[in-house]
């Protein structure tokens, strides 16, 4: 059975599920909600973690070394439960470690750790992948977190995402869920991309690079919410198109190329661990009511 925990600092409260060591919710001390409710009607998922593929597999199928595994969107811990293995006040810490099963279908050794922590109005994400095994290890690693759209008390406000860098990064557009051509023009235009539901009408729009580190998710005159990325080159925004929410989505790997192979290790941005060896990735999300 799964567990849900509570952490909590002055400013914040959120809840962590041990069910892939996902968030849950996302409070202010006023009792605002600002992460999605799960809602079945739209889409389950709050803040799933992406491991060890980020999107899609061809056929819904992983090949290592030429050997096939099935492998499901996103990768295989967000459907696992992980352990409890450290917990304060302010921050918690989750594991899932390498087992028989998980080797069934990715055949290599690990340790995964997802640790959140809370400091006023800050929420930290860090997740920590620990090669366990003998040989190198091959992966892609995201964080899915969604959040409410319109944002709380910003109803009817026009919302915009905008890039600290000011960049106008190129975008891609996914075939069956797999990545396709680059498209000619930018959504964003001096950093800034006004938001509408229309934009998702054909599934993520995907940037593989020169989004930069930061950005914010913004109501006009209203609340806003502050990111900053660590080791997280790739970003992505989603929406069911119509629904109440936006996912914000910092990755280090890609699907794989459409009409492409199967081969874990040449997905886009795949990270190759050395034995022995760990790696970090995180993001942060700032709240304020105002700009």
């Amino acid at each position: 059975m799964s567990e849900t925990i509570r952490i909590a600092s002055a400013e914040l409260a959120v809840e962590v599920s041990t069910l892939g060591a996902e968030m849950q919710s996302l409070k202010t001390a006023d009792g605002r909600n600002w992460l999605w409710n799960g809602d079945a009607a739209w889409w389950t998922g709050r803040s799933p973690i992406l491991f060890p593929i980020v999107g899609k597999a061809p056929g819904d199928m992983l090949a290592v070394n030429g050997k096939t595994y099935p492998m499901a969107q996103h990768g295989i811990a967000r459907r696992r439960e992980f352990v409890i293995v450290e917990q304060t006040a302010t921050a918690c810490r989750h594991e899932l470690v390498s087992s028989a099963e998980t080797r069934e279908v990715y055949p290599f050794d690990f340790r995964l750790t997802l640790e959140h922590s809370l400091q006023l109005r800050t929420l930290t994400v860090t997740a920590t992948v620990e090669n366990t095994g003998l040989g190198p290890l091959p992966f892609g690693i995201g964080f899915h977190p969604a959040f409410l759209w319109p944002l709380p008390g910003a109803e009817g406000k026009p919302h915009a995402v905008i890039l600290d860098n000011g960049a106008e990064p190129g975008v891609i557009q996914l075939e069956g869920g797999l990545i396709g051509k680059t498209l000619p023009t930018s959504p964003f235009k001096a950093g800034r991309l006004a938001l509408s539901h229309d934009l998702f009408a054909n599934d993520a729009l995907i940037f593989p690079e020169g989004a930069g580190t930061g950005l914010k998710f913004a109501a006009e005159g209203g609340p806003s919410l502050h990111f900053s990325f660590g080791n997280l080159p790739n970003i992505a925004l989603w929406q069911k198109p119509g629904a109440p929410f936006l996912c914000v989505e910092p990755w280090h790997g890609m699907a794989a190329h459409a009409g492409g192979t199967a081969e874990l290790v040449e997905r886009p941005y795949t990270v190759a661990l050395a034995a022995g060896d760990e790696m970090r990735f995180g993001f942060t999300v700032e709240i304020r009511d105002e700009g």
